[in-house]
């Protein structure tokens, strides 16, 4: 279901829920939408889904996270998993029980979104600043003793502990150290290291350790370059952690990384992974080259999907499906099975397919199955996941916070 359609479950008993961007709740009547209200999924089948939708293969998705966890179990590095992948209290509960220590978040309502969700072990990825972000921080930390935020400004750490002390609450804080990534992270170094002994030298904030993010090393290509792009970019950052340690500052976490770096970052002495688009996969990541492959990551599969339908075929070697600039259609996506077609937009509710060769000729009506281009864009503008074996659809998972936007 896309975000311009009715509304879903809100949990795994399918409790519906009905909405539009800016509009009033709705009524659903469908066939398909009432069986998946009663969480009645036999007999349905990927040919009954409304689209554009997202499909989760299931096969490859459940192989992707036992990957990481065979991982991390192997290496010891703990994965804090990141949500603004999927969205999904669902996924963040597999991985926890699959051995991860807790879940990573970009916004403050995903926090509280997940938090509500019985999920634990939350770590919000972005200091709070203003008193709006201040006070949810504070109502947080007080309804989950295991929340976690992060600071990169004494004038943070004042606001902060002004509102814990007010609400008699403590929290656990992590200090977020520049690591290549120009959007956040305090200096490293002197800086760094007194912002962390003002941590701990507060009454209402607990210090437990580093975050530094090298956000360029991601997407780099090539296994080796990507390594020593991440190994750059953290050095500053692991001798902060050392010089705080040096100081007797209890230095527990260290914490970042990603799915492009998920096999580096134990060289770079990171203690936590914030991997997350290692469960799903897009086009992007898949070009960035592996260990053993230079051109292609394998190391985990594409295990999502965009189910459209051909609404219309009136030239030769070109059709148009309902999966258009709206629902996040990206000309790097690839059309699942079919190497050789092309894609274009064709506005804000189509997209085009083109090809050259006869024999990979579409049809009026039929299914097409796109890989997305980019995970976290694409799955914000979606409701809900249709998690499939073979052609069957065996679950559909609510994505989080789709009627409350405003919230962020």
């Amino acid at each position: 279901m896309t975000s311009r359609r009715r509304f879903l479950t809100a949990g795994a008993a399918g409790t519906l829920l009905a909405r539009s961007a800016g509009a009033a709740k709705t009524e659903l009547n469908s066939e398909v939408e009432a069986r998946i209200a009663r969480h009645d999924l036999h007999g349905l089948t990927k040919e009954d889904l409304p689209t554009p939708a997202l499909i989760i293969d299931e096969a490859l998705f459940e192989k992707n996270l036992h990957t990481m966890a065979a991982h991390n179990k192997a290496t010891g590095l703990k994965l804090r998993a990141h949500v603004k992948i999927h969205k999904c209290p669902e996924i963040s509960k597999r991985q926890i029980a699959l051995g991860a220590n807790g879940v990573c978040c970009a916004t403050t309502a995903e926090c509280e979104l997940l938090i509500g969700s019985g999920v634990h072990g939350v770590l919000h990825t972005c200091q709070p600043a203003g008193r709006n972000q201040v006070a949810r921080t504070v109502a947080l930390a007080r309804r989950d003793p295991t929340f976690t935020g992060v600071l990169d400004d004494p004038i943070t750490v004042d606001a902060l502990e002004e509102a814990l002390a007010a609400a008699r609450v403590k929290m656990n804080v992590i200090v977020d150290v520049y690591a290549g990534l120009d959007r956040q992270g305090c200096p490293p170094g002197e800086t760094a290291l007194r912002l962390a002994q003002k941590v701990d030298q507060s009454k209402h904030m607990k210090l437990a350790g580093i975050m530094g993010y090298s956000g360029g090393a991601s997407h780099t290509h090539g296994w080796e370059a990507r390594k020593k792009k991440s190994t750059d970019d953290v050095a500053a950052m692991l001798e902060t952690v050392a010089l705080c340690r040096k100081s007797g500052l209890p230095v527990e976490i260290i914490t970042g990384g990603s799915t492009g770096t998920y096999n580096i970052d134990t060289e770079n002495h990171l203690t936590e992974l914030q991997a997350g688009s290692y469960i799903f996969m897009d086009t992007l990541y898949r070009q960035i080259g592996g260990k053993n492959d230079e051109h292609v990551y394998s190391d985990f599969e594409p295990a999502l999907s965009v189910l459209t339908t051909v609404i219309s075929k009136t030239h030769p070697n070109k059709c148009a499906v309902d999966y258009g600039n709206k629902a996040l259609l990206r000309t790097t996506d690839q059309v699942k099975g079919r190497p050789g077609v092309k894609i274009e937009s064709g506005g804000a509710e189509y997209g085009m397919l083109l090809w050259n060769e006869g024999d990979r000729d579409i049809k009026l009506a039929e299914r097409v199955e796109i890989y997305p281009s980019n995970l976290d864009t694409s799955t914000n503008v979606y409701d809900r996941y249709y998690v499939v074996r073979g052609d069957s659809v065996v679950d559909a998972w609510p994505i989080m916070g789709r009627a409350g936007a405003a919230q962020r």
